[in-house]
């Protein structure tokens, strides 16, 4: 949680994950852009470098060498199905297993339903297809939207008369419809609330036939080691429900994929394919997790979001009315398993904890504690040399877990060796916004126009722009910043350069691109909104821009403000700004510059 969202987990970018979604064009974002329905990198904003991190703030040095890759598990859309009409079909059984599957199956219509089919019958009343019509915008070209795209994903109903799903099979939409299991029928549907960071979704209809015949599923718990579920979604290969079934493999923090976060994660071996993401994992008659992403070059190797994490996305919304977020210490921190480390900082015999290395200034621990304490324990949670806390039956986990599942703003009791010497410290976690965002799902980017000049925010997705390599063909100095620097104050940004649109006035600064702008006549910029101020308080004389490598733009401003009409005419640009700068007071002027 260190820079946890920022800075930690390098090698990340060695793990491919894949979403459980219609890849069809959609940039997952969580690590690397995926262009391909099959091919599709996470973007993170840990991407490549050199720590394993913990969300919540533990980094470790080490490269990850095996190129994992985990993917979403959405389903292709109809042109893509359609395209796919001459491949070869596939059961998804191999080696002999399919006369196996074949004698295991139990036509539900017939007699009694024996119980471990009881829940999957109740699933077929609850579990939806969702299709989303999206559209993601251009980051090199702010004021316009990439071609939509279609997607298909599942979900299902919860209590409150509400659809559970996938954030990822929801991004970016423009039109969402959902279609109940028996019926020709597609109703409209609303997006409720979104949480990025943990990919989950809530969907609300309007429309009372969609309702009837409809039940909810209740959340149940997490489920041990070798328990057995079922996963029910609409995948990839057919237009009918499917349920596959499996074990629980494993139950630990993993990198989800979309948000580029690391939070707990059911690794189960059921197959999860694209069409399954936001479908339920079912035990029993509950349910236990939700399917979104699977390890690409495996066999049958899925995630589920386990029921903390939708429990904490769930009670967020209903507290607020929208998410919330996942709490951060905003620290990172390093294990202490080498004895000279421990001796050096004084850790007698029996004591266990990990080193802080950084904290992050927005956070409240920057208020308490210091480089070079060593965290002992999380609410009195002992915390191992390796950042693990005791977990279940002999199960062990990294303490950041217990950080994530706390409610912002709650209070944390944090016991710390400083100096040789015990001292416990209370601390209010909340979310941690990083200096520069690595994902900006549902929002339009913001940009700002002076003399041909594209000013915007450094954010993640702009990197991805690049391509699937974006950590090696994107600009090396804004890379670095965007995935190691913290903010010094509430509200910052980094402020780019990101093109120059040519035009007699800026002639000659076209090399200059890609450069962060640092002052603007001698001012030091805070963010894009007080760039724009500075350059309009600019109306006598010439604004001056100070970049990186000291290199220096200067324009007259009224020269410039007629340039700028007619390079927005030339280009067909609506407005000199994107709407989150405009406030009342520019709005007049931003329109008269567009009429002209």
């Amino acid at each position: 949680m260190l820079v946890s969202r920022s800075c930690a987990a390098a090698h990340t970018a060695f793990r491919r994950l894949r979403l459980t979604d219609n890849p069809l064009g959609r940039s997952s974002r969580a690590l690397f852009s995926h262009h391909s329905p099959f091919n599709n990198p996470i973007q993170s904003p840990f991407a490549r470098s050199v720590i394993s991190y913990f969300s919540s703030g533990i980094s470790c040095s080490g490269f990850c060498s095996s190129w994992i890759k985990l993917y979403s598990t959405c389903s292709i859309s109809n042109s893509i199905l359609a395209a796919d009409a001459s491949a070869t079909p596939t059961t998804g059984i191999e080696n002999g297993e399919a006369d196996e599957e074949a004698g295991n199956y139990v036509p539900m219509q017939y007699g009694a339903i024996p119980e471990e089919y009881s829940a999957i019958e109740l699933a077929l009343d609850s579990v939806v297809k969702i299709f989303t019509v999206a559209s993601s915008p251009s980051y090199f070209l702010p004021w316009q939207n990439k071609s939509q795209r279609e997607t298909m994903g599942s979900g299902f109903v919860i209590p409150g008369r509400k659809i559970l799903t996938n954030a990822h099979v929801v991004a970016d939409h423009t039109f969402v419809l959902v279609r109940k299991h028996g019926s020709p029928t597609k109703y409209r549907a609303e997006v409720q609330a979104v949480g990025h960071e943990c990919d989950l979704a809530i969907l609300v209809v309007e429309n009372e036939e969609f309702w009837e015949g409809m039940s909810f599923l209740e959340l149940g718990d997490t489920p041990f080691l070798q328990e057995a579920v079922a996963v029910v979604g609409y995948p990839q290969g057919g237009d009918n429900i499917s349920v596959t079934k499996g074990v629980v493999s494993r139950v630990e923090p993993t990198q989800y994929v979309h948000g580029a976060t690391q939070l707990l994660a059911i690794q189960i071996d059921a197959a999860i394919n694209p069409g399954n993401s936001g479908g339920p994992a079912i035990m029993g008659d509950k349910v236990v997790g939700v399917a979104f992403q699977n390890l690409s070059g495996a066999e049958n190797i899925g995630y589920i979001i386990p029921v903390p994490v939708i429990k904490h996305f769930i009670a967020g919304v209903q507290e607020t009315g929208d998410y919330v977020g996942f709490c951060s210490l905003g620290l990172s921190c390093q294990p202490t398993e080498n004895a000279q480390l421990r001796d050096h900082f004084k850790m007698r015999p029996g004591l266990t904890g990990i080193l802080v290395s950084r904290i992050n200034p927005l956070s409240d621990a920057y208020r308490v504690l210091k480089k070079d304490d060593i965290i002992l324990s999380f609410d009195g949670s002992t915390i191992a040399n390796d950042g693990t806390v005791s977990f279940r039956n002999r199960e062990r986990i990294t303490f950041d877990h217990l950080v994530s599942m706390k409610k912002p703003n709650e209070t944390a009791e944090i016991k710390v060796l400083r100096n040789g010497e015990e001292h416990d410290f209370s601390v209010t976690l909340r979310p941690i916004e990083p200096l520069v965002p690595v994902h900006q799902f549902d929002k339009l980017p913001s940009y700002f126009i002076f003399a041909g000049l594209v000013f915007i925010p450094l954010t993640q997705p702009f990197l991805h722009e690049y391509g699937e390599d974006w950590y090696n063909t994107s600009p090396r100095r804004l890379c670095e910043r965007a995935l190691r620097e913290l903010p010094k104050k509430a509200g910052e940004q980094l402020v780019i350069l990101s093109q120059v649109l040519m035009d007699d006035i800026n002639t000659g600064y076209e090399r200059l691109a890609e450069l962060q702008v640092k002052k603007v006549n001698g001012i030091q910029v805070n963010n894009l909104k007080h760039l724009r101020q500075l350059v309009e308080d600019s109306f006598k004389g010439s604004v001056r821009f100070d970049l990186d490598d000291e290199r220096v733009i200067v324009l007259n401003y009224d020269s410039a403000k007629l340039a700028t009409a007619r390079i927005l005419k030339r280009h067909r640009i609506p407005h000199t700004m994107s709407s989150d700068l405009i406030d009342e007071q520019t709005l007049s002027e931003v329109e008269l510059a567009c009429s002209k």
